[in-house]
């Protein structure tokens, strides 16, 4: 009986966390903004800041968990007929799911560095194939046509021919330093917000 009302404790004090770090994602997506040398419709967000947080001290599932939530309750305010949803909840759950899963492995700082590191890496690599094969036909069907699209990149870089050669010289490194923007500042606040978020305080 007693171990079944603990187990229920920590059930509940997750799931509150959970809803806490899903409301704090919802309301830095809503601050996401426009960056210099990259096309109007991709924006800059820190959403996934307590995603990977989230991951870390809960575990990866509950940081994907989080992606969905933020997503979900963004999605009814959503400019881009879901797209922008749907691309940013596979890229956060790229990034915080690895990352999480390694931290698992191997605990303390060094965990969190190499987890990191690596969920923003593979996320930026991936992020590749998602929008080609996911998020960009989508896109094309109910906003823009693949001209349009080219165009908006080659007003950067005129040499672009391809929609392969935009993502992988425009949308790869932007993911991969957009996740090194979460990593940083998770790396410099998880010891001071582990002890709260593990309930050791």
């Amino acid at each position: 009986m007693q171990n079944a009302t603990v187990q229920k404790r920590i059930d509940v004090r997750k799931i509150a966390m959970i809803a806490m770090l899903s409301a704090i994602s919802t309301v830095l997506m809503f601050f996401s903004f426009n960056v210099p040398m990259m096309p109007g419709f991709i924006k800059m967000d820190f959403s996934e800041l307590p995603a990977l947080i989230a991951s870390f001290t809960l575990g990866p599932v509950s940081g994907v968990m989080v992606c969905l939530v933020k997503n979900l309750v963004n999605a009814m305010f959503s400019t881009t007929g879901l797209v922008g949803e749907l691309s940013n909840f596979i890229l956060g759950s790229l990034f915080v799911f690895p990352a999480g899963l390694i931290y698992q492995k191997v605990k303390g700082f060094k965990g969190a560095v190499i987890g990191s590191l690596s969920g923003a890496l593979m996320m930026a690599l991936l992020s590749v194939f998602t929008n080609y094969y996911v998020v960009y036909p989508v896109y094309m069907k109910l906003f823009m046509p693949l001209e349009a699209i080219l165009g908006a990149y080659q007003v950067i870089n005129p040499n672009v021919e391809t929609l392969w050669q935009a993502l992988f010289l425009f949308n790869m490194p932007f993911t991969f330093i957009k996740g090194m923007c979460s990593v940083v500042i998770t790396l410099l606040t998880y010891h001071k917000l582990a002890p709260l978020l593990n309930g050791r305080k």
